[in-house]
């Protein structure tokens, strides 16, 4: 049978209201009193129906994070962390898989799940401004990753060109000067990825060293398949890099598979540096240097987002860049020579 508050204030011996305080963590019950409950709680199991209070504030207690790749280890453990961080809140998140599709993007950030959650948070990779301003949804929404927008939505990620330059620069650092960048994306200069190119280009400039069109390894995606296809077909044109920075993990995976079977070793030949400090970069057989960035702050910067907009529901939404840490990680495929 379910413990309800009443049972937990006939054994502490006090109101329902007492009791009540002290579960929704009112600051005004002294803290005998908050122990006394609190004892009464723990010697009952009562757990709090949270629905309920849920229910009572105009809420569902539920957030959606719409992602555009499950299958990707980096928004798998993203996801994981926002949904950490949402339960520190008693809250539910409800996961959205958009293949990256501007339809299904559009579908999400529409509202096509109106009434039953409380706030989006989103990573587009197709969805264009128009989009957006024609947004009629009123659900408090969070943008994530490297896509730029200028609206006045909360717009949380890394300071991707200054992460792509400390990459490019510890390359630099280990004695290589033809660096390749391996993920850039053609068709369209606001597409995710650019910043990452951009950094590419800073550095090896502030380097005094050329950017050519050679070294730039387009990918129709960042899986490890597209990693590879890259490589190969940079190597199959008789350009040869000395080292590699790839858009993200995987595609860097995908380029030290291709590397390996043509007898380049890494990182003795070319040395790889990746994006996203995924767990399987840390279990090659040559570990996988990479950018780390921060993705607990991330979950926890969109969450403390919603959560505000919906405490002041009133306000006018307003833009606001967030950005979390990164660092870099440096493990086996960049310790080769100097």
């Amino acid at each position: 049978m379910r413990v309800s508050l009443k049972d937990v204030a006939e054994r502490a011996g006090v109101s329902i209201k007492t009791v009540s305080n002290v579960v929704n963590n009112y600051q005004h019950v002294t803290p005998g009193m908050r122990a006394r409950v609190q004892a009464a709680i723990d010697e009952l199991g009562y757990r709090p129906n949270l629905t309920a209070r849920h229910l009572r504030k105009g809420r569902t207690g539920i957030l959606a994070l719409a992602l555009p790749e499950l299958g990707n280890p980096y928004f798998a453990e993203l996801a994981g962390a926002v949904i950490d961080e949402a339960a520190a809140h008693d809250l539910t998140v409800l996961l959205d898989h958009t293949g990256g599709e501007r339809e299904r993007e559009v579908l999400v950030s529409q509202g096509f799940r109106a009434g039953v959650i409380d706030g989006l948070i989103l990573s587009p990779l197709e969805l264009e401004v128009e989009d957006l301003r024609s947004r009629e949804d009123d659900v408090p929404l969070v943008l994530l990753g490297e896509r730029e927008y200028d609206l006045p939505y909360a717009h949380i990620a890394i300071d991707n060109v200054a992460a792509a330059r400390l990459a490019v620069r510890h390359l630099l650092g280990r004695g290589r000067t033809r660096i390749a960048y391996l993920g850039a994306r053609t068709d369209s200069a606001n597409r995710p990825a650019h910043l990452r190119l951009a950094g590419w280009r800073e550095e090896l400039a502030a380097a005094g060293l050329p950017a050519p069109e050679e070294l730039i390894g387009p990918t129709a995606g960042w899986d490890r398949g597209d990693g590879a296809e890259a490589m190969a077909r940079m190597l199959d044109a008789g350009v040869r890099p000395d080292a590699v920075f790839a858009y993200n993990d995987l595609v860097a995976i995908g380029a030290m598979r291709v590397l390996h079977e043509r007898g380049l070793r890494v990182p003795w030949d070319v040395a790889v540096v990746g994006f996203d400090d995924i767990a399987e970069g840390r279990f090659g057989a040559v570990t996988l240097t990479t950018v780390s960035p921060d993705k607990r702050a991330i979950a926890r910067l969109a969450v403390e987002s919603l959560l505000r907009t919906l405490k002041n529901p009133q306000a006018s939404p307003q833009g606001r860049e967030l950005t979390a840490e990164f660092e870099l990680i440096e493990r086996e495929s960049t310790l080769g020579r100097r």
